[in-house]
């Protein structure tokens, strides 16, 4: 009986059904030989039989009985009046106890379930007894057999449902926080790609941009008294925006910058030098302090990516006659140093990165250096040129994934 039950599954259905069939089939055994042995009150005991299962079936088949637990009790009561009548007609009355436990059982409450399959047994045992003329133990162990097999099988049925309730509860609550985890993590991709895109941009053309600026004012100011360094000054900015292009190229496929390609950080941080100095009215060296080990890849293109943001400030802010980038090692880190003698800043009064007027630099070159366990120290005051030091340690962290 599938009434106010919760889901049925394939299973339950069966079993309903078979219980169905198990009330049919020992309502018309009752009633067949009642009829058929000719025993007294066999016309009133086949209407009773007939009667108790009409009354059975308006169960399954009532929408009201099927959907509603107050409904299904009372059903169950009609049914339990019935039974007890057709009990009283006939010895084999005490049959129809059987499925009724189990019906009993899952509609009521546990106690009240309890209580009623007791009763029932109790009735089933006393009619057996009356229809019998005597009472033996013999009696009493089939429908209290009965009454104890029931409460096993729907009591252990009702703990197996809960346990598989239960687990698809959490079943569904992992399903859950794997979607969550799966978003929180594509939200953390994008978030970092977005990061890396921006580092790349204001390491790249921002600031090859900038210089691009800095060499078309030079080549406007040279006009029109010496159009040869006007000349060469849009030579150099032409140069940049190449430059600049393949770098953009390089880092929307997420590749190692151009300058690194097939050549060490040395010697790229030499070219940044040899190139900055030739674009701008500044002296810039490159030094190289011992035999600095052989750096990851992500190592170099942080370390040149640094070195890069500070000489473009340095172009950009500092007024500085001279800038000296400095690669070496120092303990167990390798040392990156840019010093100029510009005219200097408070490190304490950084402005705040502005979307109009920049500041992404040292933020960038902090989370760049910070991602590979890195630090960054800006050393400087007014009038008194800067010196910022870059520091990686030699042996990366064991869970850190480098990023350039």
């Amino acid at each position: 009986m599938n009434t106010a039950a919760p889901a049925l599954t394939p299973t339950t259905r069966t079993l309903s059904w078979c219980l169905h069939l198990l009330i049919v089939g020992l309502l018309v055994l009752a009633a067949g030989r009642a009829v058929t042995e000719g025993r007294p009150h066999a016309g009133a005991t086949a209407a009773v039989a007939v009667a108790c299962g009409l009354v059975y079936a308006a169960g399954p088949l009532v929408p009201r009985v099927r959907g509603d637990r107050r409904a299904a009790v009372w059903w169950l009561a009609a049914v339990g009046a019935v039974w007890l009548v057709l009990l009283g007609l006939t010895a084999d009355g005490v049959w129809v106890a059987f499925p009724l436990y189990f019906l009993q059982l899952h509609l009521l409450p546990r106690r009240a379930g309890l209580a009623t399959v007791t009763a029932t047994a109790l009735a089933a045992i006393t009619a057996f007894a009356l229809h019998q003329g005597s009472f033996g133990a013999a009696m009493a162990i089939g429908p209290a057999l009965g009454a104890a097999v029931a409460v096993a099988v729907v009591w252990g049925y009702q703990a197996l449902y809960r346990e598989s309730e239960q687990r698809r509860r959490l079943i569904e609550e992992l399903t859950a926080t794997r979607a969550d985890l799966a978003e929180a993590q594509h939200t953390a991709g994008v978030l970092a790609e977005r990061e890396r895109l921006a580092r790349e941009i204001h390491d790249t053309l921002a600031q090859g941009l900038s210089s691009i600026q800095l060499l078309l004012r030079a080549a406007e100011r040279a006009l029109p008294g010496a159009p040869e360094n006007s000349a060469r000054y849009v030579g150099q900015a032409r140069q940049a925006a190449v430059d600049n292009l393949a770098e953009a190229r390089r880092f929307v496929a997420a590749l190692a910058p151009p300058a690194l390609e097939g050549t060490t950080l040395a010697d790229a941080l030499e070219r940044l030098c040899a190139t900055t100095g030739a674009r701008h009215r500044l002296t810039a060296r490159f030094r190289l302090s011992g035999d600095p080990a052989p750096l990851p890849t992500p190592y170099e293109v942080v370390l040149l990516r640094v070195a890069q943001s500070a000489v473009a400030n340095t172009v950009r802010h500092a007024r500085a006659t001279t800038v000296e980038v400095t690669l070496g090692r120092c303990g167990d880190h390798v040392a990156l140093d840019v010093v100029d003698d510009g005219i200097g800043f408070d490190p304490a009064r950084l402005p705040a990165p502005d979307p109009e007027r920049g500041g992404f630099g040292v933020a960038s070159m902090r989370a760049r250096l910070g991602a590979l366990g890195g630090t960054l120290t800006i050393e400087s005051a007014p009038g008194h040129g800067t010196a910022l030091a870059a520091r990686l340690p030699l042996a990366p962290p064991a869970e850190t994934e480098a990023r350039p």
